[in-house]
Formats: C-alpha cells, structure tokens, sequence
C-alpha cells in the first residue's frame, strides 16, 4: 500500500511538472513567433525553434488531456502587425507539418498512401516536390486580371495589407492577359536572392548601418516598408506556388496544371518542381537538393512533398494548422544561436590579422563549432557584436563558419563595444598598422613567428611546391628550433638534427628530405605562388612565367612591363613589383636560386592557339593524360581549365570517376560533356565533334 501511494505521487508530480513545462513552452514560444512573424527579429535559429515545438508536440502527445485550441501546435504561428491594415484571407493560409529525418518522411508518405487506398493495384500517388524558399509567404488578388490586393500570412486568417509594396516587385504582374479568371488568389513567397542580399548589405555596411542577418529577414523588413520606395530598392522576388480561390476560371484535376496555368499568365514559377511517381524519388529528390542547395542564387531550407491529384487532397483532409496532403523536409540548420566569450585576432602568412569568435561550442551545418570568422574590424563594428553578445552563427556547406550578428535586444545593454588591439598577439608584440584606404588591418613585422609559419606552411602547400609531410606542427617545430628561419632554409637543414627529434625516424626523415628535394623541380609558376607575393594566385604566376620565361627577368622587369602581361594588370604587378624590390626577399630567391631550385619558365608551346579564350573543364582519370597534363594541353592552346562549370565552359572532358557535381552542373547548363577521343579532336581543332 505504502509502494502504490510512493507510485501514485510519484506519478502525480511527474504530470504537474510536464504541465509547467507545457506552459513554459507556449509561453516562449508565443514570444518567439512575435519576434519572427511580426518584428523581423527572430532571436533564436529556425533549428532551435522547431526543437521547442517538437518537445511541445510530444507532451502533448504523452497528455492529450492538455491540448487546448489555442496551443502553438494547433493553430498557423503569426499574427498581423499593426502597423499595416489587416486582410481577411478568401481562404485560410495553412502551416506544414514539417519532417526532420528521411524516416519521419517516408512514414508521412506510408500513412498517407493507406488513407488513400494506394495498395498494389490501385492507382499510385504521384507527388509534387517544390523547393522550400526561405523567404515571406503572400496571397495576390486579382479582379478583372489587375492586382488588387497583396496580403502577408498573418495568422493564417489575417494578414497585412502590404499592396503597395508587393507592387514594386517586379516578378509580381501586376495586370494579367485577357481571359483570366474574374477572380483570382495566388500564394507565392517573397525572397531575396543572395546577390540582392550582398549588394543590400555592402550599402548598409557603407553607410554604417546594421546589416541584416540574413536573405529572409531581409526580405520581411523590406517588405513592411510604410513607404514602397524602400521596398523598391531592396530587389525583392517571388516564387508562385500554389492557386487560392478562383471565380470563373478553369477547373483542374491536379496541382501541376494549376502551376503551368499560373506560368502561362505569367507568374513567376520555380523552375525546379518536379513530379515524382513515389516515395523513393521523392527522397532522391530531397537529397539532391541538400547536396547542391547553394548551387541557387536564392536562399532554401528544405523541399515541400505534396500530393498532386486535389481530388485526393479533399479526401485527406486537413487539421487545425496543416493539410494532410503536404509535408515540409527540412534540411539540416546551418544556422544557429550561441553565446560569443571572446574575440580575438589571428595574423596569417601575409601579415593579415583577422578577428574571429571564440564560441560556446554549437552543432551547426554538419560540424561543432567553436570559433567563427569575424573578417575585419568594419565587419565587426557593422554588426556591433560584443563580447557575451548571444549571436547567430552560420556555417554553409564547406563555407568557413562566420558569426552573422547578435540577437537583439542585448541581455545587457551596457555592453562595451569591442576595440582592434594595437599590437600583434604574437610574442614580438608588434605593431597592428592598417593602411590607409584599406579594410585589413596588417602587421608589419615580417619576422612576426605567425607570418614565417604561414609562409612556409604556404610554400609547401599543394597549390605551391607540394613538399609532402611538411604541415603545421612540423613548421612550428622547425621554427622552435631554429631548424629554419625561412622558406629559403628548406633546402639546407640539419638533417642529423631533424634524426635527433622525437617522432622522427630514418623513414620519415628520409621521406621528408626526399619531398623537399623532389619540390626544386617544380614549375616557375608554382614558385611565384611559394613566394607568398601579396595579390600573386596561380593564374597570375602563370601567365608570368609564361610571358617572362624565367624568373631573373620577372626580377629585372618594370611593373608596367609586367602589367602588360594579359591575365596580370596593375595591382599584381605592382605587388610583385614591390616584393622583388625587398633586400630581404632577394636574399630569400639567393637562398633558393643557391640550392638548385627551378627558376626557369615553361617552353614555348610550338602549337596552334585553337583553344584562345576558351574554357575546359576536366574531371575524373584519362588514360592518356594526367591530370595536370591534360590541363597544361588546354592553356598551350590558348585555353583555360577551371576547376569549376559554368555558362562560359566550351566542354567538360569526362574520364573515369569523374566528380558528380560537375556533372550535375553541366547537365544543368547545358554543358556537352565528351568523353577522351573527343578531347584529342578538341585539341587539334579546337571544336567539338560532330
């Protein structure tokens, strides 16, 4: 008896404490859907709000006596601003229901199909999938084919009147041609393209304003200008996705027609929805687009699954907030919240010093971040991010993880802004300079250890002279030592020494001197890039050691002279100018020309320039050619070989595992892709066969 009263009280605390939490929840996130849907100052990342309504669903799921109507999970999250005058939408602007996992999208799609019936034999569901964009969801109304009302979501029921400004998005008709329907409703989003987002954020930054954090934001607050002529600079968007009421049109049986309808009057309709037969193509589909969502130029969060007939839409349904008939992947954040503990600088191998984060580690596009670039001391005082600031961080893809702005309001308004050191954080303690006119602040000991460790960790980079073995540690220790001062004293260490040191045996010294060795023999251009030449990347190194010859008359050579040189141009030759002019570096090249280190340029190709202007893409392994020779075939023809696809790529020559990306992009473009035999044709003729 006493155990069953332990239990029962046991039990009746755990319910008291899940329904505390329950309203802690709706309260934060009511707060959360004010800061987003009617501030544009969302303080946590769209991740972290999906996690609090997750953890919401599911306690309520474990006590549904505590579902009320008005709980964040049974109703569309937003509410009309009252800045602008509010709209009763013709029909309600639903939410979806969202699935994070593959699995919860498939089992979406298996209950879906037993609603349905769609067993072996019966007719099977074909799906539409649309690209999640990023951005604000609008109704237009249209009477008599012109615009007459724009409204934003709102609440699902009432939005705003935002009219004006929807008209000077000039993606919006704002008449349409004759015979469209007496009434017409259509649901699109508004966004802004990253172009638009970068150019609107140079002009901010320019004028020491705040800068937007990111595309969706952007595009809200332009949107909900009491005056349109802002709204008109900011380069808004549309994408039309779905047909609202209709009053004299035609009928449709599925939502594919309503969207080629839409396009035929002109809307702007998203080029990549595609029909999908099943569930696998739908999640092929799906993956596709989170491998190459930075390939738009506007900004996505996920694919939207819907079911293509309406007939069977009207079957499954709808709940309170969502259709049944619809479900929002959503792909992995790439943004999230964190509290910034430090900043701090870091000086690269051209004297650079960069400010960056130092995080409270967070889990953000793929990785746990715990520091985050910064830039430079504008970037810093631009976004005003201080010191225990809580602050977005962004990390896209394979892009460096940068902070992007703190979340506003600040927790502690007295927060001092952060200050540029003075001095470099190395041990010399040297002066921080930042040059007149320019936005990087440098330091100007060339002796700093940060600088001598970049620059030799660079001119052993593959890019450079490809000296295996030779990373970071072992540069600092070289360094420590005394082993090396300079990338010119690669090619005489004590090699008795290096034997001495721990962690390194006859194999590995043998190794490592043979790689240094191997590197006196690489290309000019390969050189100029170790030399660390401020402005000087492997086109340019190229195109002089090409024109020069070798590297005696680049030394000797004006800096007009070299400005001459196509694929160079003042600002190059100017710093390569300068940099031979340094007593110092001279006795580095002395250092080098001493130990036998290549310094002559490539021989003149003796062939005819059937490739002049044009560029080749190669990927994957040719029998007849490596990689580099293939390439070096393509510029002795006057051509060029990027390491990338795009409208200007003449052809992509395909050998054996080629990259699949630049096969998509291709694909895309409308790229030929040839195969070996083609490539050699391409080589003496300079076109394509056939």
């Amino acid at each position: 008896m006493a155990a069953a009263a332990r239990g029962g009280r046991a039990d009746r605390a755990g319910i008291e404490r899940d329904q505390r939490r329950v309203a802690e929840l709706r309260a934060e996130i009511d707060e959360h859907d004010r800061r987003y849907y009617v501030d544009d100052a969302p303080a946590i990342s769209d991740a972290e709000y999906d996690a609090l309504i997750r953890e919401l669903r599911g306690l309520e799921a474990a006590h549904p006596e505590l579902v009320v109507p008005e709980s964040p999970t049974q109703r569309v999250s937003g509410a009309p601003a009252a800045l602008f005058t509010p709209v009763a939408h013709r029909q309600p602007m639903m939410s979806l229901d969202n699935a994070f996992e593959v699995a919860e999208l498939l089992a979406w799609g298996e209950r879906l199909e037993r609603r349905l019936g769609a067993g072996p034999g019966d007719a099977p569901v074909d799906y539409v999938c649309e690209l999640k964009i990023d951005g604000l969801a609008v109704s237009l109304v249209y009477e008599d084919g012109l615009l007459v009302q724009g409204a934003t979501r709102g609440d699902g029921r009432v939005g705003e009147d935002v009219t004006a400004n929807l008209r000077t998005v000039t993606a919006i008709p704002k008449r349409l041609p004759a015979g469209a329907p007496e009434v017409l409703e259509v649901r699109g989003e508004v966004f802004m393209g990253r172009a638009a987002f970068d150019a609107l954020n140079d002009r901010q930054g320019r004028a020491g304003q705040r800068l937007f954090v990111n595309p969706r934001n952007a595009a809200a607050g332009s949107l909900r200008q009491k005056d349109p002529s802002v709204t008109a600079s900011r380069e808004l968007s549309m994408w039309c996705y779905q047909l609202g009421a209709v009053r004299g049109g035609p009928r449709f049986g599925r939502h594919c027609e309503t969207l080629e309808f839409l396009a035929g009057l002109g809307f702007p309709v998203n080029p990549e929805i595609e029909l999908k037969p099943n569930l696998d193509e739908v999640h092929a589909f799906c993956r596709h687009w989170e491998d190459h969502r930075h390939d738009l130029d506007y900004e996505i969060d996920g694919v939207v699954v819907k079911v293509d007939d309406l007939a069977r839409r009207d079957e499954l349904g709808s709940t309170s907030r969502a259709p049944r008939w619809a479900i929002a992947y959503k792909f992995p954040p790439e943004e999230r919240t964190t509290r910034l503990l430090d900043i701090l600088v870091s000086v690269g191998r051209t004297g650079r010093a960069t400010p960056y984060a130092q995080l409270e580690p967070v889990f953000v596009g793929g990785a746990n971040v715990s520091q985050a670039t910064l830039h430079n001391e504008d970037q810093v005082r631009v976004k005003d991010v201080r010191v225990g600031d809580v602050v977005v961080v962004r990390r896209a893809g394979d892009v460096i993880p940068e902070v992007v702005g703190p979340v506003l309001p600040r927790d502690d308004p007295d927060r001092p802004p952060w200050t540029f050191p003075a001095v470099c954080p190395c041990p010399r303690r040297s002066p921080l300079v930042r040059p007149e006119g320019e936005a990087d602040t440098r330091c100007v000991d060339l002796q700093c250890p940060f600088q001598l460790a970049g620059s030799i960790e660079h001119f052993a980079s593959r890019g450079a002279m490809d000296i295996e073995g030779l990373g970071e540690q072992r540069v600092r220790l070289f360094l420590d030592l005394g082993l090396v001062h300079d990338i010119g004293d690669l090619y005489s260490i004590d090699w008795e020494r290096v034997r001495s040191l721990e962690g390194f045996g006859d194999t590995s010294v043998a190794n490592l001197r043979a790689a240094i060795e191997a590197s006196k023999a690489r290309p000019l251009a390969n050189l100029l890039v170790g030399l660390n030449i401020r402005h000087l990347g492997p086109a340019g190194a190229e195109a002089l050691a090409a024109a020069m010859g070798d590297l005696d008359r680049i030394i000797a050579a004006s800096a007009e002279e070299m400005a001459a040189v196509e694929g160079v141009g003042p600002v190059i030759a100017h710093a390569v100018h300068g940099w031979f002019a340094d007593p110092g570096h001279r006795a580095v090249v002395d250092k080098l020309r001493a130990a036998g280190v290549n310094v002559r340029g490539p021989e003149r190709a003796d062939v005819p320039q059937v490739l002049a202007g044009k560029a080749i893409v190669v990927t994957g392994t040719l029998a007849g050619w490596t990689r580099d020779e293939a390439e070096a075939a393509v510029k002795a023809r006057g051509g060029k070989s990027p390491g990338s696809v795009s409208k200007k790529t003449l052809a992509v020559v395909v050998g054996e595992g080629p990259g699949a990306s630049k096969l998509t992009r291709a694909e895309e473009l409308g790229v030929p892709v040839v195969d070996e035999a083609a490539f050699a044709a391409l080589l003496e003729t300079g076109a394509l066969p056939g």
